[in-house]
């Protein structure tokens, strides 16, 4: 009896063993699996840096041809204020001109060598038909 109590001690701790040996073997592997997750996931970290990196220096560029878009706006602006106020001054000087009498005197004797009739003339001139009529009548006489 005792050989076969030997024999289910010895039996059973190789059976043990083999349980030990199964375990060891089952967190290797998934040891193995792990490490390659973690490859896998320092991979993908190392990705998404990169483009994280990527849009930093993109946004910088954007940032910077905003501010000389910016920059350029307003030295166009200027320029279009500048070439607004000299239209006005223009502007102002030729209805000057337009108005001044000898310029009204000639756009009614031109009207006239033409043909026109002294009310398409005013019309024409901003003036009334007797207005008109009375600087007709005055270039007549000289």
């Amino acid at each position: 009896m005792n050989d076969s109590l030997l024999f289910i001690l010895f039996a059973a701790f190789t059976f043990m063993e083999l349980l030990i040996l199964g375990g060891v073997l089952f967190f290797y592997r998934r040891l193995r699996r792990s490490e390659a997750m973690l490859s896998t996931l320092q991979g993908n970290q190392e990705n998404l840096l990169a483009r994280i990196e990527m849009n930093a220096r993109l946004e910088k560029e954007i940032v910077a041809t905003f501010a000389q878009r910016q920059a350029e706006l307003g030295s166009l602006d200027a320029k279009l204020e500048e070439r607004a106020q000299e239209l006005r001054r223009l502007l102002e000087q030729a209805e000057g001109i337009s108005r001044s009498p000898q310029f009204l005197r000639e756009i009614i004797l031109n009207g006239s060598r033409k043909g026109l009739s002294s009310r398409q003339i005013a019309r024409n001139a901003g003036l009334s038909v007797d207005e008109v009529d009375l600087i007709l009548a005055q270039n007549q006489k000289s």
